[in-house]
């Protein structure tokens, strides 16, 4: 692949996926680390891609983009994972759930149970679940972030704090081996990090693209949930990690699970 081709593929790739790791760039090219290097430089030089740590992304998406976008971005597999987390949730449980995509099509997948209560910062989230079936939604309040429609702050994590559920499930924007759940928004981290702690059973659901990704502020450490819920195999780094931590591992449409 000569070397113009090489930037056209960086640059198809990041529009697929957001932000890519170096590692993966070099292992989807065929090169090596210090090639990728080399290659993206004049990219995040002209200001066509953004250089973060361990990896590179597009401007647009330096944060994480619009809801409605994100919704459609990889849906196959963020329904899947949530059908696969429905069939383990039962009639008349308690749920809580913070605000993103991949809770909101886990809500979607929830429509056909009864008697639920459900608490939750997603405005989203409730207009799906309530007045439905019989189920309790509670909302946290606060103002309503205008990208999510979802409440954050303080008086949001107070909130849920008094709650104690049979499932807490957060989604996230990046799982890495090392450093292990992280978003890209203080107050979205400092609220998932509570729902995590107020559940019996505490999910972390994610498609496989967010593997490998580096956010900006940690949520918890591999150790901080009991079990991941992903589309894909994780790469071999955060597998092993989450099995020293003792968090399960769940594929979805895989029943062995780990």
């Amino acid at each position: 692949m000569i070397h113009s081709k090489r930037h056209g593929e960086i640059l198809r790739l990041l529009q697929e996926e957001g932000t890519v790791t170096i590692a993966s760039l070099a292992d989807r090219l065929g090169v090596s680390l210090e090639t990728v290097r080399r290659d993206v430089k004049p990219l995040t030089t002209d200001g066509s891609i953004l250089k973060m740590h361990g990896a590179v992304g597009l401007p647009s998406m330096a944060g994480e983009a619009p809801f409605e976008r994100r919704m459609r971005e990889n849906a196959d597999a963020k329904r899947a994972i949530a059908r696969m987390v429905a069939a383990t949730i039962r009639d008349g449980e308690s749920i809580m759930l913070d605000t993103g995509t991949t809770t909101s099509f886990l809500a979607r997948e929830l429509l056909g149970h009864r008697r639920l209560t459900v608490v939750t910062n997603s405005s989203d989230i409730a207009r799906t679940l309530a007045t439905v079936n019989g189920n309790k939604v509670y909302m946290a309040g606060g103002e309503l972030r205008s990208d999510s429609g979802a409440a954050f702050g303080v008086s949001a994590i107070e909130f849920v704090s008094r709650f104690s559920v049979s499932h807490a499930v957060i989604s996230t924007g990046a799982v890495d081996a090392v450093t292990g759940v992280m978003d890209y928004d203080l107050e979205e981290a400092e609220f998932a990090r509570m729902v995590l702690s107020r559940g019996q059973r505490s999910l972390v659901i994610t498609d496989h693209t967010k593997f490998g990704r580096q956010g900006l502020v940690q949520v918890c450490g591999l150790d901080g949930f009991s079990e991941l819920v992903t589309d894909r195999p994780p790469p071999r780094a955060i597998a092993s990690a989450l099995g020293q931590a003792g968090a399960r591992l769940s594929i979805a449409g895989d029943d062995s699970g780990t």
